[in-house]
């Protein structure tokens, strides 16, 4: 509510679909991508501010329960009607009635929640982190990234143009598609290649049985390996045996999706490491909870991404900007890894680090063109309306 008790009520809410080629085949356990898929949330309120935000998953229904089709689903038919009548600039209380009535979907809440904290963010004047525990306390963050090929040489020569280049010296590799010792023989080469000059992890993606970790764990810790992420399936009380049993840090990710997850892996020692994921977790304030317990707990923070395009990136940038731990830095690079993003002006990659966006909001614009070039259907979008006084509801599409 700003000024005068006048509630600023939703006057439209669009969901766009957008097909994003990669400038590369992404090789995961569970799928390979070539196309990254997101769904765009525009909110504009009744004072015609407009607040922007992603929904984006990995490999379709691969990785998770949410597709980017099932996102673009529940915001147009579950979500919209919970917003009508409600003061959007009360973000808290809007996202406490949807989470009431909508049952896990948490990357379709994140992006509602994130569309709600950029127009609010905007319409103050201040960036988004400053409206997320006390705002920011760093104006960079250390970004990894990933070198999933499959291809030893290949991701060798991609490492070293990194490097080159400066613009990367953490290199996480997907792993867990191979037998155990081909993955790690194809890690061992790569971190010979590269020796000191760079930090290299892996990210298994709960691909390894308890029996395979263990002999993975051995020949990664040989290996050099800094990290290894989620080696096992979430919630099968291994994850825990093998971060008593190992030196090499393991961390969290798939295990944690909201505050609940987070206290139960930090209580079991199931993990060194959060990887913090906003859509993950439900929205930047959810994933907000979840670092705050990993650090509470002693734990490493790592800003994780499901390889959301600009507008995602941006949002996860302004929350861990606001970490006061970043021991292991971000693999925010899902901006990176599209031909071409939606923005007007590009997220800023230099010397191993992304610059967290300024200006209020986000920090970034849409570039009209590209969006109305990837977008899925090529025809007018479907709109929520909502009925001005004396007014009906409208849909169009």
């Amino acid at each position: 509510m700003i000024g005068n008790d006048v509630a600023l009520t939703l006057a439209r809410l669009e969901t766009v679909l957008l097909d994003l080629p990669t400038i590369r085949p992404h090789v995961l356990v569970m799928a390979t991508m070539r196309v990254q898929s997101i769904v765009l949330v525009r909110l504009t309120s009744s004072d015609g501010v407009e607040g922007i935000g992603e929904g984006t998953t990995i490999g379709g229904v691969s990785y998770g329960p949410e597709s980017p089709e099932g996102i673009k689903l529940v915001i147009d038919r579950y979500i919209a009607p919970l917003l009508e009548g409600e003061d959007l600039t009360r973000v808290g209380a809007v996202m406490a009635k949807i989470n009431k009535h909508v049952a896990g979907n948490n990357i379709a809440k994140c992006a509602v929640e994130t569309a709600l904290v950029d127009a609010q963010a905007r319409r103050l004047g201040v960036a988004a982190s400053e409206l997320i525990a006390g705002g920011r306390v760093r104006s960079h963050l250390p970004v990894a990234w990933t070198l999933a090929s499959g291809e030893t040489a290949r991701d060798i020569e991609e490492a070293e143009a990194m490097l080159a280049a400066r613009r990367h010296n953490v290199f996480k590799l997907k792993i867990g598609k191979r037998d155990v010792r081909a993955d790690a023989a194809h890690v061992a080469a790569i971190k010979k290649a590269l020796g000191e000059r760079a930090s290299v992890r892996v990210d298994v993606n709960q691909g390894w049985s308890e029996t395979q970790a263990e002999l993975g764990m051995r020949l990664l810790a040989e290996a050099g390996v800094d990290l290894v992420e989620q080696p096992v399936v979430r919630g099968s009380g291994a994850l825990a045996r093998l971060s008593a049993r190992h030196d090499v840090p393991i961390m969290a990710d798939e295990s944690l999706h909201g505050a609940r997850d987070g206290f139960a892996v930090a209580a079991g020692a199931q993990a060194q490491v959060f990887a913090i994921k906003i859509a993950q977790s439900g929205g930047l304030f959810p994933a907000n909870d979840v670092a705050r317990i990993g650090h509470a707990a002693g734990l490493g923070l790592y800003g994780g991404t499901m390889l959301e395009a600009g507008v995602g990136t941006a949002a996860s940038a302004q929350l861990c900007a606001t970490f006061p731990n970043l021991e292991w830095g971000t693999e925010l690079f899902g901006s990176l890894l599209v031909q071409e993003d939606i923005l007007a002006e590009p997220l800023r990659y230099a010397d191993f680090s992304l610059q967290v966006p300024e200006g209020p909001g986000l920090g970034v614009r849409l570039d009209e063109a590209k969006v109305a070039y990837f977008r899925r259907d090529r025809t007018a979008p479907l709109l929520h309306a909502v009925a001005k006084k004396g007014e009906s509801n409208a849909v169009s599409g």
